[in-house]
């Protein structure tokens, strides 16, 4: 979808909590975003919320509550219904969410090792390097 919509973009810019899967000091995410920005040839950028204000992002804040909203009452007794449910909400200023399963088994226990991170195009910025940084293609 992004391709289709800009073609001729260069960087693309990531929002992200602070912790989880996805956090500040997660080196395996910063592995799969360099294994992103190779195959796109995009630069990542990512600013990371600082730990406990992921309420700051906006959509995410908008789009969740009206999820609640929209299943409140219903039992979630199987991920279709849940699938089902959260595909289903809008907002009233027109916001839709698309929503599918992801089914896909994945590994566990993955560790990087200091060496395979020592190899990243990793560029801190200048406000806290560990929050905000650039993670450039290898190949360009």
């Amino acid at each position: 979808m992004g391709k289709e919509r800009y073609p001729e973009a260069e960087c693309i810019l990531i929002t992200a909590d602070g912790g989880g899967s996805n956090g500040s000091r997660n080196r395996l995410w910063k592995v799969e975003l360099q294994k992103f920005s190779d195959e796109s040839g995009l630069q990542v950028e990512v600013c990371h919320f600082p730990p406990g204000t992921s309420k700051w992002n906006k959509i995410e804040h908008r789009m969740f509550s009206q999820i609640t909203k929209n299943w409140r009452g219903r039992p979630l007794e199987s991920l279709e219904i849940i699938v089902n449910l959260i595909a289903a909400t809008t907002t009233e200023k027109g916001l839709k969410i698309k929503c599918k399963a992801d089914t896909t088994k994945y590994e566990t226990g993955i560790k990087v090792t200091d060496e395979d991170y020592a190899k990243l195009n990793l560029h801190g910025d200048e406000f806290h390097s560990d929050w905000n940084y650039k993670i450039t293609p290898t190949n360009v």
